[in-house]
């Protein structure tokens, strides 16, 4: 179960990998930046928690959601602020949003089961790593 979550997680930043790689390949212009934070969120995302006796109460689950809530944030703003940047941003994300919103908007059963129907689509992928 929580590997395939992880598959989930690993093609949906190989996805924003490469629609970074388009991005730069069309504006001529490495998104040093860009890339650190994808790369760091990347981590994050597989970063397991750490093993705590203790149980989060509401409030220090709260604030996690919290820190959580401003990361996405920074992001939105990182992909608002390229939008408006460059058009062909907007074009790009477009063209290619059934792929990548269904995985970002998805419950983790949803994300499962959207993994599994791309493995089963896909014969090639059974059994390969996209890390």
């Amino acid at each position: 179960m929580a590997a395939e979550e992880g598959k989930a997680d690993a093609q949906l930043f190989q996805l924003l990998s490469g629609l970074l790689q388009q991005v730069e390949a069309l504006t001529n212009q490495e998104e040093v930046e860009l890339r650190s934070k994808i790369e760091a969120l990347g981590l994050e995302v597989i970063k397991l928690p750490s093993k705590s006796t203790q149980h989060l109460d509401e409030l220090e689950i709260a604030k996690e959601l919290d820190k959580l809530s401003a990361k996405l944030d920074d992001v939105d703003e990182m992909i608002s602020s390229a939008m408006a940047a460059d058009p062909q941003v907007i074009s790009l994300l477009s063209g290619t949003a059934d792929v990548w919103m269904p995985v970002i908007t998805a419950s983790a059963d949803e994300r499962r089961n959207f993994t599994a129907s791309i493995a089963e689509d896909n014969p090639e992928t059974k059994g390969t790593s996209f890390n």
